[in-house]
């Protein structure tokens, strides 16, 4: 009985030992020969210059490799990146920063958000990997900028140790990320659309690499195709998403004509592209989510599109007005940026660095033949002086006044627009002011995007801006351009806000003598309450005396601003909670105070009259008065201003 016993055990482990081990193997190789099957049933194998693919079909691993050699011998297809440059890359393709990341993205040390430290995501890889709350990290994780630095290093130094991890890495990533909702941190169509068109690049630096296997090849394109037919089903129409994802599809379709699905593909990414521009920029040339860098962005998602279908021969696809709509758009920073070339930092925006757009107005210059793009490409050393130092974007909502085109000049920016969505804030009526180089009264910022929800909150507040509120609650969208009335000497505005069903918010803009502002605000409709005129300086020690209604800078060199209330009956001024971000997640508190004037029902509204005058050494002494008793909201108000002795007179009529 146990002999038997025995014999019908080891017979029993035979029989698992001879299944088992067959079908691991053939699961395997089934694997493999799906992907190639599928891959090569994608493939439009009648075009002539597939021949020798098409004549292997009958050995699926033959076909690949040979496909492997038309991508290595492709010369019809045009690229940005030119892999035929490979040798010039040599010693000058990447920085030393560049070097460091791709040296990190060996060991798996990689840059999710860059605000946040680099994270080690496990020998094996894990691609959802969390090391902040922030949402933002694992998102741009599976953007993987870091791979551009591994193709950089591996044109730089010749080392085939970058492409052979980057090979490695992008399997492994197409093995752990099939488009899933469990996968859908990776699968966002913005994340999608991104490595859509960075994949392509991607593709130039390694294929010519002997680690760019025949299975790699496989990886890549199948996912190529993923993307291109999960982008296809995505459309995020007047959002900067919309045209991430529309380049994604067409840089896989232009870069990959060979799928069968390519020409479809084509035709939706440009038809996108084209619906949006009309849809997404103002006739003032703004991107409609009103932050300066998705602006910038979207001018970018336009026109890489462009010149790759320009490359192939393709700019029929495209009319004349589209390319005349983003010179429109590149001629946005110009008009609303510093002197020092700084953003304002309305809505999503950062402010960044000084002269940070000169390398792109050089690029615009040549493009569209801009002499006044190569003004400001060149710190002013060629090119011609754009022809005004006041800008209206009247769609948008943003506004300019300078004094000059010198980088130290006096600058005010002022946004008074319509809703732009997530990315903007309620704050209709703020400003920033800047002088001798120094932004003197930034915008608040944003902060961050993600994990922390109740500072998100409390940047979009607006009683943290330069603005006017009632009882402190956040402002409505209602924007109207009343006067715009630059001069030789003066420059006035007057924008107006329905900032609430009962109140509406007027402010008049005056530059006088191209050196100080005066701002008439004015609070009128049946709204009671606290009406508070809030104002925000830079970091620094201010000074503030409640007596004179005055706050001022407290820079020991260089320029200064002076913000100065004029005095009525009830008028008071205190110090309120500032704070200022000018980088993703730091923070750091500032000087900031409000005017307050307690409305009352049988009151028609309050008007304030507040003096903001840059100097650099000595606070200028400059008295104002509202000349007559115009009542508030009139159509005619006019303004006595005494400095030194002198009388001047400056006012609108609407």
């Amino acid at each position: 009985m146990r002999a038997f016993s025995e014999s019908v055990f080891f017979i029993f482990l035979l029989i698992c030992l001879l299944c088992l081990q067959p079908q691991g193997v053939r699961a395997i190789e089934t694997t493999s020969q799906d992907k190639e099957e599928k891959l090569l049933s994608n493939i439009d194998l009648t075009s002539e210059a597939l021949k020798q693919v098409k004549k292997q079909l009958n050995n699926q691993g033959e076909a690949i490799r040979e496909l492997l050699k038309y991508y290595r011998s492709r010369a019809l297809v045009k690229h940005p990146v030119d892999k035929n440059k490979k040798a010039e890359g040599i010693g000058n393709a990447a920085s030393a920063n560049e070097l460091h990341t791709a040296n990190n993205a060996l060991k798996h040390i990689f840059i999710g958000q860059s605000a946040y430290p680099p994270y080690f995501c496990g020998d094996d890889i894990d691609w959802g990997t969390r090391p902040v709350p922030d949402n933002e990290w694992v998102w741009q994780l599976n953007r993987m900028y870091f791979w551009d630095t591994l193709a950089m290093a591996y044109w730089h130094t010749g080392d085939e140790k970058y492409a052979k991890e980057w090979c490695n890495q992008l399997v492994d990533w197409t093995l752990k990320n099939p488009n899933n909702k469990e996968h859908n941190y990776a699968w966002r169509s913005i994340e999608a659309g991104i490595r859509g068109y960075r994949w392509t690049g991607l593709f130039q630096y390694f294929i010519d690499s002997p680690n760019f296997s025949p299975a790699v090849l496989v990886a890549f394109l199948n996912s190529c195709h993923d993307h291109a037919e999960h982008l296809m089903s995505k459309y995020s129409s007047k959002s900067n998403w919309g045209l991430m994802e529309a380049e994604g599809l067409a840089f896989i379709a232009i870069t990959f004509p060979e799928f069968k699905e390519s020409g479809k593909w084509q035709a939706e990414a440009i038809r996108r592209l084209n619906n949006e521009i009309d849809l997404q920029v103002y006739p003032d040339g703004h991107q409609r989510e009103l932050a300066m860098g998705y602006h910038l962005g979207c001018i970018d998602w336009f026109l890489r599109t462009y010149d790759l279908a320009k490359m192939n021969g393709k700019t029929d696809l495209f009319p004349p007005s589209y390319v005349k709509q983003v010179e429109k758009m590149c001629e946005v920073p110009l008009k609303l940026c510093h002197p020092d070339g700084t953003n304002a930092q309305f809505g999503d925006a950062w402010a960044g660095k000084p002269g940070q757009h000169e390398r792109k107005y050089k690029e615009w210059a040549g493009r569209f033949g801009r002499k006044d793009f190569l003004f400001l490409a060149t710190s002013g050393q060629q090119g011609t002086q754009p022809d005004s130092t006041a800008w209206a974007l009247p769609q948008s909502g943003l506004y300019s006044m300078r004094s000059s085109w010198a980088k130290d000049a006096v600058c005010l920016v002022l946004k008074c627009g319509p809703d732009g969505g997530g990315h903007c804030q309620p704050d209709n009526g703020t400003f920033e002011l800047s002088a001798g180089g120094r932004n003197l009264m930034p915008d608040a910022g944003s902060f961050i995007y993600s994990g922390d929800p109740e500072n998100r909150r409390w940047f979009r507040q607006t009683k943290v801006h330069q603005t006017l509120t009632l009882n402190g609650e956040n402002s409505k969208y209602a924007p109207k351009l009343l006067v715009w009335n630059p001069g030789t000497k003066n420059d006035v505005m007057v924008v107006e806000n329905k900032s609430y069903e009962s109140l509406t918010h007027r402010r008049a803009v005056f530059f006088i003598d191209k050196r100080y502002f005066i701002l008439v605000d004015e609070a009128y409709g049946n709204g009671d309450g606290q009406i508070d005129l809030h104002f925000q300086l830079a970091p620094c020690d201010a000074a503030f005396n409640r007596e004179k209604l005055s706050a001022s800078s407290g820079f020991l060199e260089g320029w200064n601003v002076l913000v100065q209330a004029q005095p009525q009956r009830g008028i008071e001024m205190e110090q309120e909670e500032g704070q200022v971000s000018f980088r993703y997640t730091i923070k750091e508190p500032r000087p900031a105070f409000y005017y307050r004037i307690n409305k009352t029902a049988p009151q028609s509204g309050v008007r304030f009259v507040t003096l903001v005058a840059p100097f650099e050494k000595m606070q200028p002494d400059i008295k104002i008065r509202i000349i007559g008793q115009p009542e508030i909201a009139s159509n005619d108000l006019q303004i006595e201003i005494e400095e030194k002795g002198q009388i001047k007179t400056i006012g609108y009529k609407l």
